[in-house]
């Protein structure tokens, strides 16, 4: 069954949700593609509180929450800190918005939520001004690489073999217009 995103919703994550979010992270399909959950949490605080620009929510399909997405700002990251580890975000403008998501219950896998999802929250991100868009999957993560390009998200030619594991895929309106 092919889900159309209609019944996708995205709330803010609290301090109240942090339970369910170190019991979904701990999770082995999360484990593989996430850092340690404590570690994830201790990001997902900072967020919370504002010391970090980083906007998380959850992915609410019909009124239960069953994943979790965030955006980030590359401009934010563009610093010597984070450029020395990943020089490739100096390649990208610097309002470029970049998007991590997982779904969270493993109930709810293989369903098309994940997909559904993304493309609902880049219609949010283009309605909110955002013009470019990247997510970065794990170059071994094909699930959510079928997935992310389903609802348009293109491999950056120019950066391709130069982001370690990451495989960089920036959002294609063009390519995406009959899937969103």
């Amino acid at each position: 069954m092919k889900n159309d995103g209609s019944n996708i919703r995205f709330k803010p994550v609290m301090e109240a949700h942090l339970p369910m979010l170190a019991q979904w992270l701990s999770t082995p399909h999360m484990r593989e593609w996430w850092g340690e959950p404590e570690e994830e949490l201790g990001f997902i605080r900072d967020m919370i509180s504002g010391r970090d620009s980083t906007r998380p929510f959850l992915i609410v399909l019909a009124d239960q929450p069953v994943g979790y997405i965030q955006n980030w700002f590359i401009g934010h990251h563009q610093n010597e800190q984070w450029v020395k580890d990943h020089p490739w975000l100096m390649e990208l403008p610097s309002e470029t918005v970049g998007v991590d998501l997982s779904i969270g219950d493993p109930d709810f896998l293989s369903k098309g939520i994940g997909s559904a999802a993304l493309a609902a929250f880049v219609r949010r991100l283009i309605e909110e001004g955002h013009g470019s868009i990247i997510i970065d999957p794990d170059r071994g993560n094909a699930r959510a690489i079928r997935a992310y390009a389903k609802v348009g998200f293109r491999p950056v030619p120019h950066l391709e073999g130069r982001t370690g594991d990451a495989l960089i895929m920036q959002y294609d309106r063009h390519a995406s217009e009959t899937n969103i």
